[in-house]
């Protein structure tokens, strides 16, 4: 599938990194260095503005080594980017780690997952068919 981008970063274009990787690392488009302090989140610019063809979304997600190694984590994720917006993609990370970040010019920071999407159409009925699970949520199976 062909998706127009627009690239103001100074960086290379989101790739896939290996065969049969979903996501594609979006890298960060600053001016300065920005510090992250504990529990603080920012909005990191990308540089990067697409067109999405009408039933695809792209979604940004964290980059697990990123959360794992630094606690730095996408606050809303997965943030989702609507084949309607022509604005610039921005990442809102968050630092959940007791240590200071610096995310500087070309940090990898977030990944970008583009997938198909469903309109749904509401049916209006007074009820639902009966299931075994029926209104079992959180927790409804137990502890194993």
């Amino acid at each position: 599938m062909e998706v127009k981008i627009v690239n103001h970063s100074g960086h290379p274009l989101p790739h896939y990194s290996t065969e049969h990787s979903a996501g594609m690392d979006l890298r960060a488009s600053l001016k300065q260095d920005i510090v992250l302090k504990p529990l603080e989140r920012t909005l990191v610019p990308t540089g990067l503005f697409i067109e999405l063809p009408v039933g695809y979304e792209a979604q940004v997600r964290p980059r697990s080594g990123l959360a794992l190694k630094k606690g730095i984590t996408v606050l809303n994720s997965p943030g989702t980017i609507d084949a309607d917006y022509r604005g610039e993609i921005r990442v809102i990370l968050i630092n959940l780690s007791s240590e200071e970040f610096v995310i500087s010019d070309g940090e990898r920071i977030a990944q970008m997952v583009v997938a198909q999407h469903e309109k749904v159409e509401w049916v209006k009925v007074t009820e639902l068919v009966e299931t075994v699970r029926g209104e079992g949520g959180f927790g409804h199976t137990g502890k194993n």
